[in-house]
């Protein structure tokens, strides 16, 4: 049957991960807990900078915007889905799901831009330690937040008014967990070059230059813990960058990841897994990460407890 044009959308359809029943227990089962760390995790993060008056400092502000982020972040996704493998239903309103398009954008986008803030006050901590409480002073750092949120927000409100444009086909079966743009915008009946266009525009300078901010930063980092003469001093500045380090790689290489494997694998299925290790994993190690890895929040954190 030849799918005919419709422009008052009532739903879409959420194919999920699986269609077997057999699996649904265990994947409800499987993202509560994941939802249930990312949230306790990174609100135990945010507890811990506000509760110890050592951690009032740039990096840590950064750490507990990140954090209060991954939670949005898993909030807008997760929940959803779990209310449709209990209500074995995969409906979402267009309403709904413009709305979750909107949100993993706008969060998605504040992480990429709070990864490259705390880039940069790691390259001043290092590279200019002397001047480090007068550059970052808490101006430029409510600057940075402010800059952040409206460069997201702009970006979700971008895209979410170009999909607002489009008519849609009887075939309203989206094969994920969530409401993707590109899977969205692959429904559509209409013309969609330039929602196409502007997706790999936009993403291309939002999240490159972040990316080529950050990667400069390290270089710089490099550099000069490399010409210290101290192996204290060198192990110390490796030390406090490594945790945001990590969390770099595990944000930009599981979405380069999933964008490489959507690219050579065609199967909508394989790339809804894929997604899951951009929108569900790193919030979720995130807290590990940082407490593990950095001694000041180890210790805050037994002071806390």
């Amino acid at each position: 049957m030849r799918p005919e044009n419709q422009t008052g959308v009532a739903e879409f359809l959420l194919l999920g991960l699986s269609e077997d029943p057999e699996w649904q227990p265990l994947l409800f089962g499987l993202f509560l807990t994941v939802y249930l760390v990312t949230v306790l995790g990174n609100l135990l993060i945010i507890l811990v900078i506000s509760s110890d008056s050592h951690l009032h400092t740039p990096m840590y502000f950064f750490l507990s915007h990140l954090a209060f982020t991954d939670i949005c972040f898993s909030t807008t996704t997760i929940p959803k889905m779990l209310v449709n493998i209990q209500r074995q239903s995969k409906s979402i309103s267009y309403t709904g799901c413009l709305t979750q398009v909107s949100f993993v954008l706008f969060f998605a986008g504040l992480e990429n831009f709070l990864l490259a803030a705390m880039a940069y006050d790691r390259y001043v901590a290092i590279c200019h330690p002397l001047r480090y409480t007068v550059i970052m002073n808490p101006h430029l750092c409510g600057l940075l937040i402010l800059l952040s949120l409206s460069i997201s927000t702009a970006d979700a409100l971008l895209h979410s008014l170009m999909v607002l444009r489009l008519s849609f086909c009887t075939d309203l079966e989206i094969p994920h967990f969530f409401c993707e743009l590109a899977q969205v915008i692959k429904l559509a009946c209409s013309d969609t070059l330039i929602n196409n266009t502007l997706v790999y525009l936009v993403t291309s300078i939002l999240g490159g230059v972040p990316l080529l901010g950050i990667i400069f930063s390290y270089i710089q980092i490099v550099s000069s813990t490399l010409r210290m003469s101290s192996a204290g001093g060198k192990y110390k500045a490796f030390s406090t960058c490594g945790s945001h380090l990590s969390v770099v790689s595990l944000f930009y290489g599981t979405a380069f990841g999933v964008y490489i494997s959507s690219a050579v694998i065609h199967s909508s299925k394989d790339t809804a897994s894929a997604s899951v290790m951009y929108t569900v994993v790193p919030p979720m190690l995130n807290p590990f990460i940082y407490s593990l890895r950095n001694k000041d929040m180890k210790g805050a954190l037994k002071k806390l407890i």
